[in-house]
């Protein structure tokens, strides 16, 4: 009998080029590239699927959802985990949710490549030439200019990494952060409020969790000031909207490169699309091919060790 394998938003439309998916005997294989907003929609087109392969949290699976999903049986996430995905749920339902490897270098390019094009005004400057205009702007140097990394883990240890490359001063705060680990990873341990004193450059690498959620309010982007940048490629949950988007109008903040947002794909009219001194991405950290290709490749591992019995890399319920 006939499987449903649904590889789930394919947006640019790659995922069946990226591993060898017809190596899979008695799967019927699909790729879908829309959006799906609407649950009862979601339903319906995974109506028959046996696996899915989530594209990180693009689309979530609350425990709603899963219930009205009876075939269901396996759940591939890309990553190493998805916030978005109901764990309890899948596992009362007798669904299995892995995960798949990750690129260790995706993330902080696009974060460093943001806080470079913000700085210099790439962006905008790009613009004014194609308008027949001639240097509109003054940029900044890095060189000598303190980044503050919110989150020196795997991606915020390179992001100090790069830092140090470019002669800048990099501190460092996360709640569990120690002096010695800090240190290791070349920068100096600092108090939150202090970071934001501080810091030139404030960058975001946080998980988003309960205690982590609008890490970065009001205090803080005052504190960062009318000259400085908040650049966050990690989620949007972190910083206070609202609050930012005032700070950006008002003037307190001085700019803000965002890779992340609280609605995705961003809906037309949202705030921060019409916010000054903004540098806006649509969440491209993980969009790399290299990271496509250890997500699909990893993806399909995980189907092949489930149909044997043995799946690999599952993410258990908290």
């Amino acid at each position: 009998m006939s499987r449903t394998l649904v590889l789930l938003d394919d947006y640019q439309d790659v995922a069946r080029g990226l591993a060898p998916w017809d190596e899979l005997d008695g799967w019927d294989v699909r790729a879908l590239h829309d959006v799906h907003r609407d649950e009862d929609a979601l339903v319906a087109a995974l109506a028959d699927a046996t696996a899915v392969v989530a594209m990180r949290e693009r689309t979530p699976f609350p425990r709603r959802v899963l219930e009205r999903l009876p075939r269901l049986r396996l759940l591939v996430t890309t990553g190493a985990q998805n916030a978005s995905i109901d764990s309890d749920a899948a596992s009362a339902r007798g669904i299995t949710v892995c995960g798949t490897g990750a690129s260790p270098t995706a993330a902080p390019e696009l974060s460093w490549a943001l806080l470079m094009s913000a700085v210099r005004d790439i962006p905008g400057q790009e613009r004014t030439l194609r308008d027949g205009r001639w240097q509109t702007a003054v940029g900044r140097e890095l060189h000598g200019r303190t980044l503050g990394v919110v989150g020196l883990g795997r991606i915020g240890t390179r992001m100090a990494g790069y830092a140090r490359a470019f002669g800048m001063e990099v501190i460092a705060w996360s709640e569990h952060l120690t002096t010695e680990r800090a240190a290791a990873a070349g920068a100096e341990r600092v108090a939150k409020d202090e970071l934001f004193r501080r810091a030139d450059i404030a960058t975001l690498h946080l998980r988003l969790s309960d205690r982590t959620r609008h890490v970065v309010g009001e205090l803080e982007l005052e504190a960062l000031g009318p000259e400085g940048l908040l650049v966050n490629t990690a989620r949007a949950g972190l910083v206070d909207t609202d609050a930012l988007v005032t700070a950006l109008v008002s003037g307190t903040l001085g700019g803000a490169a965002i890779d992340v947002f609280d609605e995705e794909p961003v809906p037309a009219g949202h705030p921060l699309l019409a916010a000054p001194r903004t540098l806006l991405t649509p969440h491209l950290g993980y969009v790399t091919r290299e990271q496509y290709i250890v997500f699909y490749r990893d993806a399909l591992d995980a189907v092949r060790a489930w149909e044997r019995g043995a799946p690999v890399r599952v993410i258990a319920a908290p």
